[in-house]
């Protein structure tokens, strides 16, 4: 090879890395550990992830509540004897408070009032006594109480977050392909239940000479794709049910930022509490992504 062609490539290869490079956005890095930060105080808020100390299904008439063995739910904390939640036929559900405990509904001092789950970006009633509080849900047409205390274990001994090394590598353009009709998939949570979801579409990309696709739930029309994922490091570096992966909607030109430095571990890789969902099968890669966030070393898996 002469001078000149010596040249010549070197200067390619030099276009090519900054090509690469411009594509990332600035300050890439800080980023991404900003973003790393963020995730770990909203974990840690009083009212986040980790004070989840229970998750106690209702059934049609009255159930008492409280930390008291002859309750029909008996909490982890709380009063003896925080009162009763009535659940009709219907599912519609009251709640009574037992007069002689200090506790308020939606922040006032009254003894009764419908709970409501706050559907539609609303946020359900909710009911505090101390440091403990709980709201229902609805979890595959069941209704349940959902329990919180803010001085829980473990958010008092949190261990931190745990990550592979930011590789930009792994930020990754996929073509997205729509999908002519919407498809309805089921998708099955943690407790073994099913909820019907739509998906208008798959990202398409390559990795080390491989195509891979996945499929993201359409949570609204202007919400991030949401792709639920699992691959060759699940269960061992990895949280084993799944890890979530939000991307920005696909642009005009066709194309989704799949950035797997943002992968993180669902709400269930803390507490025992969480109802995450699981990937479908087409969201279970045969490659393995070492990027994002790592197994929570004080996990129950």
């Amino acid at each position: 090879m002469t001078m000149k062609h010596f040249l010549g490539c070197a200067l390619l290869v030099c276009a090519t890395m900054n090509l690469v490079r411009a594509e990332l956005p600035p300050d890439y890095v800080k980023t991404i550990e900003g973003q790393r930060a963020h995730r770990e105080e909203r974990l840690k808020k009083p009212d986040g992830w980790l004070t989840l100390i229970g998750l106690h299904f209702l059934k049609v008439g009255e159930n008492t509540l409280g930390t008291a063995t002859d309750n029909t739910i008996v909490l982890a904390k709380g009063p003896a004897h925080f009162g009763a939640v009535i659940m009709r036929p219907d599912g519609r559900c009251a709640i009574t408070l037992n007069p002689a405990v200090d506790s308020k509904i939606d922040g006032r001092a009254v003894l009764a009032a419908e709970l409501d789950e706050g559907k539609q970006g609303g946020k359900p009633t909710l009911v505090t006594s101390g440091t403990v509080s709980f709201f229902l849900i609805d979890r595959g047409g069941k209704k349940a109480l959902r329990v919180k205390d803010s001085e829980s274990e473990s958010r008092t001994h949190f261990l931190g977050l745990d990550y592979y090394p930011i590789d930009p590598a792994w930020r990754i353009e996929a073509r997205w392909v729509p999908f002519e009709k919407a498809k309805e998939i089921k998708i099955a949570n943690i407790l073994g239940q099913e909820e019907s979801a739509l998906v208008l579409g798959k990202a398409v990309f390559e990795k080390d000479g491989k195509t891979y696709e996945l499929i993201p739930i359409q949570e609204g029309p202007d919400e991030p794709l949401f792709f639920v994922i699992s691959d060759l490091t699940s269960g061992k570096e990895t949280y084993g049910a799944a890890r979530f992966l939000y991307a920005e909607l696909p642009g005009e030109d066709g194309k989704v930022v799949l950035d797997f430095n943002t992968a993180e571990n669902p709400p269930c890789a803390f507490t025992p509490f969480a109802t995450c969902p699981l990937p479908p099968k087409e969201n279970r890669l045969t490659l393995a992504v070492t990027a994002g966030e790592k197994k929570y070393r004080g996990g129950h898996e």
